[in-house]
C-alpha cells in the first residue's frame, strides 16, 4: 500500500465522509433548469458576461486536469510531468498539499461523496486512489490491458470508475464496491474522455476517429455511436441530461448532441477546443481553447458564444465550483491554474431560453 503524500498544511477532515473505499455513497446532483439548443450552426454573440480571471495559482509541471470537491472547498490538479497532484484550498487559492502518485498523472476525478480522489496515471498504467480527508494514496491499482490510462470519471452513485485509454481500444472499469477492475468495454478506437447522464444509466465516451460512443452502464455495452466529424475530446452533460457538449478539437468546434435521439443538433465554432464543463443550472457551457489560451462561454439556450476569457498558456481541463461562482482551468504550458469568477449571466434575463439565474451550480466534468 502506497501511503506517500506530503501533508504540509494538512486540512481538517470535512463532515462525516467515510474513510473506506468500499460502499461509496450516492449523492444527488443539483438539477436546476433546462438547457435548450438551436437548430443551425451557431455564431458568436458579442455581448460580454464579465467573466474575469481573479487569480492564478502556480502548481507543478504540466497540469492537465482539475476536479473540485462536492463541497467546493478543494480543487485537485493532476500534474502530468511531476508525478503529483496539487491540492488547492479554494478559499485562499493556495496550494496546501502536493500528493505523489505514479508516472504521468493525466485525469483526476472526485467521488460524489467527496471521500476519494481517483487519478489516471498514463505511463505507469495505474489508477491511484487518494483518501481525500488525509490526502494519502491508499491504493495503486494496475489498469489491465496494453493501453495508457488518460482520463477518469466516477458514476453518479459512486459505484464505478471509468478509465479511458490510448493504445488500447477500450474503456476500463473499476468497481469501487468490490475494489477491483472488471471487464473493459471495447469500442474499437482509442478512448479519450468520459461523462455520464445524471441518472448514471448512460456513459458517454469521446474517442479518436470521428465518433463518440454511448455505453449502457448497467450492461457495459456500446448501444450507439454518434458521428461528430472529428477528433472528440472534452465532454460535458447538462444537469437535466438533455444535451451533451463535445469539444471537437481538429474541427475547431463544439458539437451539441440531443441525448434523446443521440444526434448532433448544432455546431458551435470555437478555436481548438479541449475541455468542457456545464453550469449546474444548464444555462452555460464552458470550453477551454488550447491553442487560443482562452475559455469560450456558451449560452446553451441559443448555443452561441457570449464571452471569451483569456487564461494561461494551453488550457485543457476545466471544472466549475458547486455554487457556480468559479471555474478552475488547468494551463498546461505555464504550470498554473486560472481561477475565473463567473458572472452566471446571459443576455436576456433569467428565464430558460433567454438567460440564466446563475445560482447553485454543479460541475459535470471536463
Amino acid at each position: 500500500m502506497d501511503r506517500d503524500g506530503s501533508l504540509r498544511g494538512k486540512r481538517p477532515v470535512r463532515g462525516s465522509f467515510p474513510r473506506l473505499l468500499f460502499g461509496l455513497t450516492t449523492t444527488a446532483a443539483m438539477m436546476l433548469g433546462m438547457a435548450g439548443a438551436g437548430a443551425a450552426t451557431a455564431v458568436a454573440d458579442t455581448a460580454s458576461s464579465d467573466n474575469t480571471v481573479i487569480d492564478t495559482v502556480s502548481v507543478e509541471n504540466r497540469p492537465r486536469h482539475v476536479a473540485v470537491t462536492p463541497d467546493g472547498a478543494y480543487a485537485y490538479v493532476a500534474n502530468t510531468s511531476s508525478k503529483s497532484v496539487s491540492v488547492i484550498d479554494t478559499a485562499s487559492d493556495t496550494v496546501i498539499d502536493t500528493i505523489t502518485v505514479e508516472a504521468t498523472p493525466l485525469g483526476v476525478a472526485v467521488s460524489p461523496d467527496g471521500a476519494h480522489v481517483f487519478v489516471a496515471n498514463a505511463n505507469s498504467r495505474s489508477l491511484s486512489v487518494i483518501d481525500a480527508p488525509t490526502n494519502i494514496v491508499v491504493q495503486n491499482v494496475l489498469v489491465p490491458g496494453g493501453g495508457n490510462p488518460q482520463n477518469v470519471a466516477v458514476t453518479p452513485d459512486g459505484s464505478r470508475v471509468y478509465i479511458t485509454k490510448v493504445n488500447d481500444n477500450s474503456v476500463q472499469v473499476f468497481d469501487t464496491t468490490r475494489n477491483m477492475m472488471i471487464d473493459p468495454v471495447p469500442i474499437g478506437v482509442f478512448s479519450r474522455r468520459v461523462a455520464f447522464s445524471p441518472d448514471g444509466s448512460r456513459t458517454y465516451v469521446t474517442a479518436s476517429g470521428e465518433s463518440m460512443f454511448v455505453i449502457d452502464t448497467a450492461s457495459n455495452t456500446v448501444i450507439d455511436t454518434i458521428a461528430v466529424g472529428g477528433e472528440s475530446r472534452g465532454i460535458a452533460v447538462t444537469p437535466d441530461g438533455s444535451r451533451i457538449y463535445v469539444a471537437t478539437y481538429d474541427q475547431n468546434s463544439v458539437s451539441v448532441i440531443d441525448a434523446a435521439s443521440n444526434a448532433v443538433i448544432d455546431t458551435i465554432s470555437v478555436p481548438h477546443p479541449r475541455g468542457a464543463a456545464v453550469s449546474p443550472d444548464g444555462s452555460l457551457a464552458y470550453i477551454t481553447n488550447m491553442d487560443d489560451d482562452s475559455v469560450s462561454v456558451i449560452a446553451t439556450a441559443s448555443n452561441t458564444v457570449i464571452d471569451t476569457v483569456s487564461v494561461g498558456e494551453s488550457p485543457d481541463g476545466i471544472a466549475v465550483s458547486p455554487d457556480g461562482s468559479l471555474a478552475y482551468v488547468a494551463n498546461v504550458d505555464d504550470n498554473s491554474v486560472s481561477v475565473i469568477e463567473l458572472s452566471g449571466e446571459t443576455p436576456g434575463g433569467g428565464e430558460p431560453g433567454g438567460g440564466c439565474t446563475g445560482s447553485a451550480c454543479f460541475d459535470f466534468g471536463s
